[in-house]
């Protein structure tokens, strides 16, 4: 195959991975919207949306003639259920946090979840942690300040100061997942999520009220659990196979900044000053770190953090 040749695949395998990665985002940025237009107690989220998300994956397993992943995960059955469990305890805090306080206020905070992980690959993995990203760590920390600062005193505020820190904890969790999942790197995502949806229904299931759901509600928890949550977790796990991570999770931003557009478009719920005040330094450090790191993984750099 010739040098043109190559460049043209080159450019079809980057265009597929963008192209991906953006659907995902795109698709994962309506999750916030559901947990809100679902309007049933937490609990009965997390059970219903964990049963259905496992549900949707297993499906795919099977009809992508993929289940024999599932035995990669019997050789690292305790990293695999300690992962699994992380997951499930991340996305059932979640709904917990966007019960509590303003969506931009959630999905800000998050945001930070690359700098949780790089903290948590250098305790776990002996990583060193760069210069920028220490920069990018602390003026994200200034924006999460902010952000804190407003849930005080606008709205709720006890509420919104509660659900911005299970917010701060879920970006350390998914922060641990992450890193975990590099230290055990031959285990595949898919069926761990399909596992960690099973785990957030079990553990749902003493406080919830799943047979009390209204038929309405159900239809936005179906939505989310089979159709939006797989779609968005598909196209970005494979959009790993033609970008690199760091260009990736450039795309998470669409969330960021598309999941309290939408809460504002369909139930008017209004972003409080001081959390697009702390946005501002939030953003401003995932996008620059991101960029970044995925301009040295094109070069063909190492990147650890």
């Amino acid at each position: 195959m010739n040098r043109f040749a190559r460049t043209g695949l080159q450019q079809d395998d980057h265009r597929t991975g963008v192209t991906l990665a953006a659907i995902g985002m795109f698709v994962l940025s309506f999750d916030a919207l559901l947990v809100r237009l679902a309007d049933v107690a937490a609990w009965d989220i997390v059970f219903w949306r964990g049963w259905l998300v496992c549900l949707a994956l297993t499906i795919y397993l099977v009809a992508a003639r993929q289940l024999s992943q599932i035995r990669l995960l019997k050789q690292f059955w305790v990293a695999t259920l300690v992962i699994a469990a992380l997951y499930a305890l991340g996305s059932s805090l979640f709904v917990f946090s966007i019960k509590l306080t303003k969506v931009a206020n959630t999905v800000l905070i998050l945001s930070c979840t690359p700098f949780c992980a790089a903290l948590f690959s250098w305790f776990i993995l002996g990583e060193r942690i760069r210069l920028r990203t220490v920069i990018a760590m602390l003026a994200a920390t200034t924006g999460i300040v902010v952000v804190f600062a407003g849930a005080a005193g606008f709205g709720d505020g006890l509420h919104d100061v509660v659900g911005s820190f299970l917010a701060l904890l879920i970006a350390l969790i998914t922060g641990l997942t992450l890193t975990l999942l590099r230290k055990y790197a031959a285990l595949p995502l898919i069926p761990i999520l399909a596992l960690s949806g099973a785990v957030a229904g079990l553990l749902a299931l003493p406080f919830a009220n799943p047979l009390g759901t209204e038929a309405e509600s159900l239809g936005w928890l179906m939505v989310m659990g089979l159709v939006q949550i797989p779609i968005a977790w598909i196209c970005a796990l494979t959009a790993t196979r033609y970008i690199p991570a760091p260009e990736v999770s450039l795309f998470l931003l669409i969330e960021t900044v598309l999941g309290p557009v939408w809460v504002w478009l369909v139930l008017g719920e209004i972003i409080p000053p001081l959390t697009l005040f702390g946005g501002i330094f939030i953003l401003g450090a995932v996008c620059i770190h991101a960029w970044l790191g995925m301009r040295e993984t094109l070069q063909g750099q190492p990147t650890l953090s």
